[in-house]
């Protein structure tokens, strides 16, 4: 065996290249299940971001979706649920006109909604009345806010769309009973995030296809539902976190009953529509997924008996579960494996693999594996994250050298850091530097009460959980204390941009499209998080003070440390504007300052190029501000004030 080498930290040759983290790896998303045929929605970077769904069928996997198109969708302007397949005919919104196509195998696609300002997801098929109920966002008022109702589509493309369902200002999860006699869905309204709370109703379908008078089943201003979904045999089932955790209930009866009642999180924030955590294998049988303590599991319950039993795998992460009788059909991750499509056949145990994200194959030596810490934070409560230290089999560092670390606030900021194989974290650790992805409170898997610690607190607790976690790993002589750098996108790039500037633990940082202006973010951003803020800041404008006391572009005179900005520059949500200005306020006052605009990138990256100069320039901005010589060439870039 060779004899590592000795190289400072961060000086590493590392075999996790950009080339092979953008032209090497695709997104895997939505799955969906068409009799004995899968498909799902793969995002290739090296096609310039566009989405394709691609079918399994006899062993072979198949392209469906032809040049030209791109299946995504802008509702909420995150999207999901983009398609649905009856049938062997697959329909599909395309993310340059945002209309619902219809596409069987012998046909090229044809639109079948008007083309008008409308955008459409989350998206059933009515086998009863040959139509199509899904959730439309209408934009066609220039200078009004969107209106957000639940319709109907006919297949002839010759109709206009018919509503079924408004008043609310959103919808999620539209679902039809078998028998297609009732339909279920989600509503929620300003100031609410669907973690916030939400409401779940039922309606009868008359006759003539509209809903007789809606009843509401369950969710409140407090009370968050996740996921409704019929039984084989009718019965309504849903996630609520009523006692504070998000667990499976169903609606028999005229009365609400819990199948689970345990410390776990059954479901998720739902950022993106049509996120799926159980499915019914038979009317007795649910499989589902649960996460504790950050680690994702699944089981096994029976409807009759409420047990709950744990199905061995070797996945940390799991979600959009499917089944079929006998089978489950899911995206997995672990620490040594990235997400795949995975098929689990429940007799055997058996696991088949059916799509990995990536096909590369790294050795196990170049691998950080995840490291579960949990640590206390500036408000006496504790904060958890996933260490993940330096690790190349081809290097060691010099004898007293401590590396530098990078913390990784995570987007949202109601979201969480995942265990799976990331090679966007191992191209840093391979290379000689620690990262610490920080679940700071506001973080979701650990119950309604840890979401809760970020109400009015954004700017606040997560900056203190951020900068608690490099302090603790300093004390633990784990990292360099001169050396620290924080990083994060969207609301992370907003802590990271917080930590700068209100304390003074870390060096050097980088914001992806960050906020900096919560003021600017308050009037400017799209629907859905147009309200956000009430929650995490206060109500504005009646509490602006508020808002301009936390917006780091207000206190550039505190920002000392070298910052590294990126934006695409057609951000609907976080506007361009915002890094431009605090660009220009570091550049007037001399704080070293680099920024990389992205023409054709909305929020968060999609297109190879993009991708790669992204985190090459991030780490060529690390090494000139850290000190450390890279072992490859990297494309310089401009430094101001440096």
């Amino acid at each position: 065996m060779t004899k590592p080498e000795i190289a400072a930290y961060g000086a590493w040759r590392s075999p996790i290249t950009t080339n092979l983290i953008t032209s090497q790896t695709i997104g895997l998303g939505q799955i969906w299940l068409d009799g004995e045929d899968i498909y799902w929605s793969e995002l290739r970077p090296s096609e310039k971001g566009r989405n394709v769904i691609v079918q399994l069928k006899n062993g072979q996997t198949y392209d469906v979706t032809l040049t030209g198109y791109n299946v995504r969708t802008r509702v909420h302007e995150y999207g999901g649920a983009s398609f649905l397949v009856v049938n062997g005919t697959v329909y599909f919104v395309n993310f340059a006109d945002q209309r619902l196509y219809r596409q069987s195998a012998d046909s090229a696609p044809q639109a079948i909604t008007p083309e008008v300002a409308k955008r459409y997801a989350d998206a059933i098929f009515d086998h009863q009345r040959q139509r199509i109920i899904c959730v439309c966002e209408d934009h066609s008022v220039a200078g009004q806010e969107a209106v957000n109702t639940v319709v109907s589509i006919g297949l002839t493309g010759d109709s206009t769309p018919q509503q079924l369902v408004a008043g609310n200002d959103f919808y999620a999860a539209p679902r039809l009973s078998p028998d297609g006699s009732c339909l279920a869905w989600l509503s929620w309204n300003h100031p609410n995030m669907p973690w916030d709370g939400t409401e779940l109703w039922v309606a009868e379908v008359n006759a003539d296809g509209f809903l007789g008078k809606a009843e509401k089943i369950a969710g409140g201003i407090e009370e968050s539902i996740f996921q409704p979904q019929w039984s084989p045999d009718g019965t309504l089932y849903f996630i609520s976190d009523r006692t504070g955790w998000w667990n499976l209930y169903r609606w028999q009866n005229h009365s609400v009953e819990p199948l689970t009642e345990i410390k776990a999180e059954f479901g998720k924030p739902l950022w993106v529509l049509g996120m799926r955590t159980y499915d019914f294998e038979s009317s007795d049988r649910i499989i589902c997924t649960y996460t504790q303590e950050g680690i994702w599991h699944l089981a096994s319950l029976d409807t009759k008996t409420k047990q709950l039993e744990s199905l061995p795998n070797p996945y940390t992460d799991i979600s959009s579960l499917h089944t079929a009788p006998g089978k489950v059909f899911l995206l997995g991750g672990s620490p040594t494996e990235q997400t795949s499509i995975v098929q689990l056949d429940l007799a055997s145990q058996k696991l088949e693999v059916l799509r990995r994200a990536s096909d590369v194959q790294i050795e196990a030596g170049y691998l950080s594996l995840a490291q579960p810490i949990a640590y206390p934070t500036s408000d006496g409560k504790t904060a958890y994250a996933l260490f993940y230290p330096p690790q190349n089999q081809d290097y060691t560092a010099p004898d007293g050298e401590k590396p530098p670390l990078i913390v990784k606030s995570h987007g949202g900021p109601t979201a969480a850091a995942g265990s799976s194989l990331n090679f966007r974290i191992q191209y840093w650790t391979s290379r000689g530097i620690a990262v610490l992805d920080v679940n700071y409170g506001g973080s979701t898997g650990y119950g309604r009460e840890y979401r809760q610690r970020l109400d009015g607190q954004w700017g606040i607790v997560d900056v203190d959980d951020c900068v608690d976690g490099a302090r603790y790993l300093v004390e633990k002589g784990q990292v360099d204390g001169n050396r620290l750098a924080i990083s994060g996108g969207s609301a992370g790039g907003y802590t990271t941009l917080c930590a700068l500037t209100f304390r003074d633990t870390f060096k050097a940082g980088a914001s992806h499209y960050g906020v900096s202006d919560l003021e600017a973010l308050a009037r400017d951003t799209h629907k859905f998080e147009s309200r956000y803020l009430d929650r995490l800041i206060g109500k504005y404008p009646e509490q602006q003070q508020l808002y301009q006391e936390r917006s780091p572009i207000n206190f550039t005179e505190r920002l000392a440390s070298p910052v590294i900005f990126f934006q695409g520059l057609e951000d609907q949500v976080v506007p361009p504007n915002q890094t431009e200005a605090m660009v220009t306020a570091l550049r007037v006052k001399g704080v070293p300052v680099a920024y990389l605009p992205f023409p054709g990138e909305q929020h968060g990256f999609r297109q190879a190029e993009n991708i790669k100069r992204s985190l090459e320039g991030e780490l060529y901005f690390y090494s000139r501000i850290f000190g450390f010589e890279l072992a490859d060439a990297v494309e310089p870039l401009p430094i101001e004030n440096f």
